[in-house]
């Protein structure tokens, strides 16, 4: 039977079965990748200290920061849930300055972090002109956000960042990929036994 299987078909779902098998290992190793920042972040989440700092940085992710916002900028109002776990809103502002503190070397001359500065039930604008931002940061995309342990302008102290809550999804998608490509190699399997079966009928 092997020797009556189509030649470039066959090619064709092989060589595209094994990307998806060089895609899952892939994922698993990303998945590993992703366990060992988790732990990065939890044991800068067990640092007590604060530091100050004039941006933010994947050294600090997590850990206990002082971020002075003299001149806060770009308000908005995002959703966000306080320390009792109730929705609302997350009071977010930029924060342009330039870097200082024990891990200013490795800055740009100029960096932008934003602050959310506290938690409350309404999107009103609170009045907030600037001050020392002491929090705890995270990644926000290419950017840093601090989120406020000491709430600022008569707001709520909003919930405390968990390196636990980030998502490993790369498990399942190494599943995904290893399903994918074993589904390819049978329904292929099939296709061209019931071909086969139909050219001897």
């Amino acid at each position: 039977m092997i020797k009556r299987l189509p030649l470039i078909p066959t090619i064709i779902v092989l060589v595209a079965a094994a990307i998806m098998v060089w895609l899952g290992f892939w994922q698993l190793g990303r998945a590993d990748e992703k366990e060992a920042l988790i732990a990065e972040y939890e044991q800068q989440a067990a640092v007590q200290e604060t530091i100050d700092i004039g941006f933010g940085s994947d050294a600090v992710v997590y850990r206990p920061v002082k971020l002075d916002c003299a001149e806060p900028s770009d308000w908005q109002a995002v959703a966000g849930r306080n320390v009792m776990g109730q929705a609302g809103f997350a009071h977010r502002y930029l924060c342009s300055s330039v870097p200082s503190g024990p891990f200013a070397d490795n800055a740009p001359p100029a960096s932008e972090t934003y602050a959310d500065i506290g938690w409350s039930s309404s999107p009103a604008q609170p009045d907030f002109n600037g001050g020392d931002v002491i929090g705890v940061p995270v990644r926000m995309g290419d950017h840093f956000k601090i989120i406020a342990s000491e709430p600022l302008a008569g707001l709520e102290a909003l919930a405390k960042p968990d390196p636990k809550d980030l998502p490993n999804n790369h498990l399942a998608y190494a599943g995904q990929w290893f399903f994918f490509a074993l589904t390819a190699l049978v329904m292929y399997w099939f296709a061209v036994r019931s071909r086969l079966g139909k050219r001897r009928d």
